[in-house]
């Protein structure tokens, strides 16, 4: 299939599969006129893609996972294999990491939020 084909079946635009393929996640084929030819399974390695982005994996980290999961969406599934569980216990640590540093961010701009209007009370009244 041709790239805009693919896009409009995945919801993704051209240029976000070109990315993909410059980030060496989708290999398209190339025919004689030059243009970009996706097997079928492209589908579903993009909606993998696009749902181990949304999990907060780089790029760099999906190009080795995304070959070792099958499915896409609710029925993304991941082959078993000790390394890799053990590089996708790494990441969740750093997700972890990341939420936590989130939270404590969020928390003092609140706190801020809550002063700053107190003190703005506090002049007014």
């Amino acid at each position: 299939m041709k790239i805009g084909d693919l896009a409009r079946r995945t919801g993704v635009t051209t240029r976000t599969l070109r990315y993909y393929e410059e980030q060496d996640l989708l290999h398209p084929e190339r025919e004689e006129n030059g243009y970009r030819s996706y097997p079928e399974s492209s589908v579903i390695r993009v909606e993998q893609i696009r749902d181990l982005l949304a999990a907060g994996l780089s790029t760099r980290v999906i190009g080795v996972v995304v070959p070792c999961f099958e499915g896409s969406g609710k029925n993304l599934k991941p082959r078993v294999d000790p390394a890799l569980a053990a590089n996708l216990a790494r990441e969740v640590e750093e997700m972890d990491a990341r939420i936590r540093t989130l939270v404590r961010n969020r928390d003092a701009v609140r706190r801020f939020l809550e002063e700053a209007s107190q003190a703005e009370l506090a002049e007014a009244g």
